[in-house]
């Protein structure tokens, strides 16, 4: 049974009789305040920053400390008791995440909406301290997330055997394994996978890493272990056997099938390819209406074509695209999704050392850029060659606020303003955020 999100407060635990002088010295207790990046509130002890997990601004908990050394610049706590309950505190929708539990699910305790609100402030809050932008945002949920509970988004999820050969997820911030029966967050595709080849049942060598592959279509999942293929209960070690998936992506309602290296990088969430490969088509479009036909666009950290192959077919046979990825296997997979389209380049190597040898040279200028960095974002020397490109337009994917805010105002710095921002749950239950900014010169 999904918990829902409108549980009472009172389904919280506040029966605590021990207070801050009773408890063991590990314990504090703690009147929260603000939201802080990464998952956490902020709270003071004894005029230090202690950063509490597993909480809500305007809570009294008591918390255990879990790095609290007399050296540390700020310390680190968990919420282990709810003395006074925030109204947006529900039961938690994957308990295994908690305090002394698995990483990956610290707003499990959160209403979707105040999630949601959570990270719009996250966000907000990073574009005023690192870019001295002051931006109103709303992070909007991704088609079926409020249905589903927040759960079942995952089509990617990796897990590792304990000591015991049981299948789990690592602790925050440990090595220490939690084995699991089930993962609240992945498809119904993934934990399918995961039954039929017995994932959480038998047991595997102590420390084997396991990887489970389910589309969202349905077809053709993967399990691997130690990156050999599992089928069958055993390993599948033939030469030819199937290491890639087909996915399948909607925009401008036609549909496009990618082949994608099962343990490659492909957006986890069941409905991000589409949606945010339609949102990047738009915004590099100037809007919904706009028209791309004979441009010149950068697709940058272009993975395996996620975002080229929709951008190719918008410039049309006149228009280039030249795409760079760094990741050997990546570039190939899309080398293979775009095959059909002359107008494609592709690169392969680092973006910085790809913009700067060839950039001027074989690639000349660009109409647009589009980026899709990983969570430490794109910096300033990656920067400073897209700037050199001379774009009109910059759409920039983000999947960390902090990232966005310094290569925005680094962008600043050269003339290019934020013309808009959206943010997306696509994480719903952790407090990570996608954001796509648009940048006009």
């Amino acid at each position: 049974m999904v918990p829902t999100n409108s549980e009472p407060a009172n389904a919280v635990p506040t029966d605590v009789t021990a207070t801050a002088e009773q408890a063991p010295a590990s314990l504090v207790e703690l009147e929260i305040g603000p939201i802080a990046h990464g998952g956490h509130c902020v709270a003071r002890h004894e005029g230090r920053v202690v950063f509490v997990r597993h909480t809500l601004p305007g809570e009294r908990v008591l918390a255990r400390l879990t790095d609290s050394g007399e050296t540390s610049k700020f310390w680190r706590a968990d919420a282990v008791e709810i003395l006074q309950p925030s109204p947006d505190r529900v039961r938690s929708a994957w308990r295994q995440a908690g305090a002394d539990g698995v990483g990956g699910g610290e707003l499990a305790h959160v209403s979707l909406e105040a999630q949601r609100r959570w990270k719009a402030t996250v966000v907000a809050e990073q574009l005023s301290r690192l870019a001295k932008i002051d931006r109103e945002v709303v992070v909007e949920a991704a088609p079926g997330d409020d249905e589903r509970g927040g759960l079942g988004w995952r089509t990617r999820i990796d897990l590792v055997a304990d000591a015991d050969g049981r299948a789990g997820m690592r602790m925050f911030r440990s090595h220490d394994i939690i084995p699991l029966h089930t993962m609240p967050l992945a498809t119904e595709q993934v934990l399918a996978a995961a039954t039929a080849e017995k994932v959480f049942t038998r047991r595997w060598a102590p420390g084997t890493t396991i990887e489970i592959v389910a589309p969202a279509s349905g077809t053709d999942p993967i399990v691997l272990a130690d990156g050999e293929v599992v089928r069958g209960g055993g390993l599948d070690k033939r030469p030819n056997v199937r290491r890639a998936v087909t996915e399948t992506v909607t925009v401008d309602g036609e549909e496009i099938t990618y082949r994608v290296a099962a343990d490659g990088f492909w957006q986890v969430h069941r409905e991000a390819p589409s949606l945010l490969a339609q949102v990047v088509l738009d915004a590099a479009r100037g809007g919904a209406d706009g028209d791309l036909t004979d441009a010149t666009v950068v697709d940058l950290y272009a993975g395996a074509g996620l975002f080229t192959v929709p951008l190719a077919k918008a410039v049309g046979q006149v228009g280039r695209v030249v795409s760079i990825e760094g990741d050997a296997r990546a570039a190939k997979d899309a080398r293979r999704n775009a095959h059909a389209y002359e107008q494609v380049e592709i690169h392969e190597g680092a973006v910085d050392h790809v913009l700067r040898t060839a950039g001027h040279g074989a690639i000349g200028g660009a109409d647009v850029v589009v980026l899709d960095p990983p969570r430490t974002g794109a910096g300033a020397k990656t920067i400073r060659e897209i700037v050199a490109l001379d774009p009109a337009r910059i759409v920039y994917v983000a999947c960390d606020p902090a990232a966005l805010a310094r290569d925005i105002a680094y962008l600043a710095q050269d003339g290019y303003e934020l013309e808009s921002i959206r943010a997306f749950d696509l994480f719903p239950m952790t407090h990570h955020v996608e954001c796509v900014a648009v940048l006009t010169k």
